[in-house]
């Protein structure tokens, strides 16, 4: 924002107003200073000649007081226009005038009046330097004071005083004229006021500003020695050609020739600066001239405002019209830009080989696209709906994604639809037309593959159970209603455990597993069941908890194989094992398919956004920025998300590839890679072992516990440790942070799958669940000590092999 002076305070304006302001206020202050001395040399005038005037009457007032103390005095010292006044060595008032008794508010012949008892408290000390004075030299001259006056309360005075001595030369008394200066100190303490309103408005101004006479810097605020980077006192050995120049001199030249012939005194124009680090800025430079009398250049204020900003703005700007337009020519959307008038501003090559129009882009500027649409509209299934749908999209001006057009042809289009403000004004708007006939296409075999694995899931060949806190069934599969030999409806609202007909030995630990989920903890055990006929059979159950939005658990999900067989005929563990494992590498196979498919769309939409990001961030408002924002951070938060599912689906079923790893080198090689904060370090305790393992494993493990550490540290100076230590059977590995903790709550939940600490939206809560499983892999352990505030240390252990 630029900033003027006005009236003492500053306000938003254009650089000619901010000069013309400035300089009239300066006149004011010079007219106002002006009036003051002219005032002073007035009064000063009347007080010598009151002076004389008291001199000449002192021998008269001697004489009148050595016959009698307190006699009237002569009718000439009446009539003094200005409060006239005698008073004994006491200060007490022997006589006074007219005035003085109008002015003070106090008459000395029927009441007793000592001046010093009306002197205000803060010059009480002034007051008895100055009677001194007066008693020494016999006179004191502008002897300024505060009164307290009984009429017209508190006023500055002016007093010229002398001592009156009887015929031995000892003072006896003392004779001065008060003359009111209460306006003249308010005038004097305003015109003070304001230059010191006007030099903190200039010091504080966001404006450089410099004062220049005779082409030498002579004065320059805070705010342009900061933005050079030289003090006031390096200034002002300087011109303002020595530290900056003009890229169009032409012009410059033209203006300091309109300047000397006085045509012009105000200009403003663009200067390169150089810093005296070196560097350089662009400073909109603002210049008023001011005159003299006679017309001539007195000195010349300059106000400098940093564009830097603005330039590099401007250039890149003109970079970001290039690229939209490469962008634009080389899209594989139609783009349909209008004004808001509907006329066509830019299109595109593909948006015409859309709509078969055989026209240019570039030829397309100002058509009507109103009259356009009555002319394509049949090229639709519903012309008249399509036309409506475009009337209310336009009336409503707000953002549509994914409108979806089948055309007579058999395509299908989609339409994007973004309203286009400028500081709340629409100006337009912006088609987007792709066609994703094939993409529909696919939707649809995607659909058709997806309730296809729904249904294996529903008639797999392991039962799925969904339990809630209270052992009530809330879902089953068809699997597990015919393990338990009873239809789903009957099932559904039961009790699991009265349902499985099981004995006392069996119903407890299935009510010990079920305690175990409320307390975050997954497990695999066996039961023995009663079926609804009496058939005994044998369960091998997996269960897990279940969560609520809120991290919470609600239940537990158990998947329930029937090994009746397997335990009656363990010849037939090796055909159960290539069953389970058929099945896994199926599930598998879905998740590397589903991974595949959903990330394709995921990094288009990433790069479009990204486009649209850094071609119009400039132009959006803080919504649009933070919106696009937003959906980078989701769709790479989705990215995320799917490639940790694949890693943890693809953990155990990775041939390990074991052989000697230096983990000195693995934390090296980590640190050169993840994001560290610069106040945090890593440091490593000792020297760290080689292992026998799979390099890759070890060094996902390393990762993420080291990005965990270094990301969560709150304090100003973080510190990581990494240490190992040697038992018998493992390595014991540990990693420790300052950082902010973890609660005890959550120190089993974060190993689950899609579990994470707070509201992190970047978290994909798998990241802790991969490192289980890979420790799982090498027979060790993983557990963590923390305190909320002070840190976190994660240990866990690899078999030494």
């Amino acid at each position: 924002m630029k900033l003027v002076l006005r009236c003492g305070l500053i306000s938003p304006s254009m650089d000619k107003v901010d000069n013309a302001i400035l300089q009239r206020a300066l006149e004011r202050e010079k007219r106002a200073r002006k009036a003051a001395e002219q005032l002073l040399e007035k009064k000063s005038k009347e007080l010598y000649d009151a002076s004389l005037h008291l001199k000449e009457s002192n021998g008269r007032l001697e004489a009148m007081l050595s016959k009698e103390r307190g006699s009237h005095i002569d009718l000439s010292f009446a009539n003094i226009i200005d409060p006239y006044v005698v008073m004994d060595m006491t200060t007490k008032v022997i006589n006074m005038n007219a005035s003085a008794k109008e002015f003070l508010g106090f008459d000395h012949e029927h009441e007793e009046v000592v001046l010093a008892s009306m002197v205000h408290e803060d010059y009480h000390e002034y007051t008895t330097t100055s009677f001194k004075t007066l008693l020494d030299v016999g006179i004191i001259k502008n002897y300024n004071v505060k009164l307290y006056t009984r009429k017209k309360g508190e006023k500055f005075v002016n007093i010229n005083a002398s001592l009156i001595y009887d015929e031995t030369g000892k003072p006896i008394a003392a004779q001065g004229v008060i003359r009111d200066i209460t306006k003249e100190y308010e005038i004097k303490q305003l015109l003070e006021d304001q230059k010191k309103q006007q030099d903190i408005i200039v010091e504080n101004s966001s404006l450089g500003i410099v004062l220049i006479v005779d082409d030498k810097i002579v004065k320059a605020n805070s705010t342009f020695c900061d933005l050079l980077g030289y003090s006031e006192y390096e200034l002002k050995k300087l011109s303002l050609d020595d530290v900056s120049i003009i890229e169009d001199v032409s012009l410059y030249e033209d203006i300091l020739a309109e300047t000397a012939r006085g045509h012009t005194d105000k200009f403003a124009l663009t200067r390169k600066f150089f810093k005296q680090d070196g560097t350089t800025l662009y400073g909109k430079t603002s210049v008023s001239t001011v005159r003299n009398d006679q017309g001539e250049i007195a000195y010349k204020v300059a106000m400098v405002e940093d564009i830097t900003k603005d330039k590099l703005s401007e250039e890149r700007l003109r970079a970001s019209e290039e690229r939209l337009s490469k962008l634009l020519g080389n899209l594989q959307n139609g783009i349909l830009l209008e004004d808001e008038h509907r006329k066509i501003v830019l299109t595109n090559a593909k948006f015409c080989t859309l709509f078969g129009i055989t026209s240019k882009p570039e030829n397309m500027k100002g058509v009507d696209c109103q009259k356009s649409l009555d002319k394509f509209k049949n090229y639709f299934k519903e012309p008249e709906a399509m036309v409506a749908r475009v009337n209310e999209i336009l009336r409503r001006k707000e953002l549509v994604l994914s409108d979806e057009l089948e055309l007579v042809d058999g395509r299908t289009f989609e339409r994007d639809y973004i309203p286009l403000f400028i500081d709340d004004e629409y100006k337009g708007h912006l088609w987007s037309y792709t066609d994703v006939t094939l993409a529909k296409s696919y939707r649809r075999s995607l659909e058709a593959q997806k309730e296809k694995y729904s249904s294996i899931i529903a008639n797999m060949n392991l039962g799925l159970a969904e339990i809630d806190n209270h052992g009530k069934i809330l879902m089953v599969n068809n699997r597990y209603a015919e393990m338990i030999g009873k239809p789903i409806s009957e099932l559904i609202g039961a009790d699991v455990i009265s349902q499985m007909e099981v004995d006392a030995e069996n119903a407890a630990i299935i009510a010990q597993q079920f305690q175990k989920r409320k307390q975050n903890r997954s497990d695999s055990y066996e039961v023995t069941i009663n079926k609804s006929n009496g058939e005994r059979r044998h369960w091998l159950i997996s269960g897990a908890p279940n969560y609520d939005e809120r991290g919470k658990v609600i239940g537990s999900i158990g998947v329930h194989l029937d090994i009746t067989k397997q335990k009656l005929l363990e010849l037939q563990t090796k055909d159960l094992v290539t069953e389970l494992e058929a099945s896994n590498k199926s599930l598998q196979e879905y998740a590397h398919i589903v991974s595949h498919d959903l990330k394709s769309p995921l990094r288009s939409v990433s790069a479009l956004a990204s486009w649209l990001y850094d071609d119009y961030k400039d132009r959006l408002d803080d919504s649009g920025r933070y919106n696009l924002k937003m959906m980078l951070e989701k769709v790479e938060g989705m990215d995320k998300l799917i490639s940790g599912i694949l890693k943890y689906s693809t953990v155990n079923s990775d041939a390990l590839d074991n052989r000697d790893v230096d983990v000195n080198k693995v934390i090296q090689e980590i640190t050169e890679i993840i994001f560290i904060p610069d106040h945090v370090k890593v440091v490593v305790q000792g020297t760290l072992p080689i292992i026998l393992a799979d390099k890759t494993k070890v060094h996902q493990l390393f990762q993420n516990f080291l990005s965990n550490a270094v990301v969560n540290i709150d304090k100003t100076e973080g510190l990581v440790t990494v240490g190992c230590k040697e038992t018998p059977t493992h390595w014991q590995f540990m990693v420790r942070d300052n950082g902010v903790g973890i609660p005890k709550e959550y120190h089993q939940k974060i190993f689950q799958i899609f579990q994470s600490i707070g509201n992190n939206e970047r978290s994909t809560g798998i990241g802790l669940s991969i490192v289980k499983k890979i420790i799982d892999r090498y027979e060790g352990d993983v557990w963590l000590e923390s305190e909320v505030g002070e840190g976190t240390t994660f240990f866990f252990t690899i078999k030494k092999q």
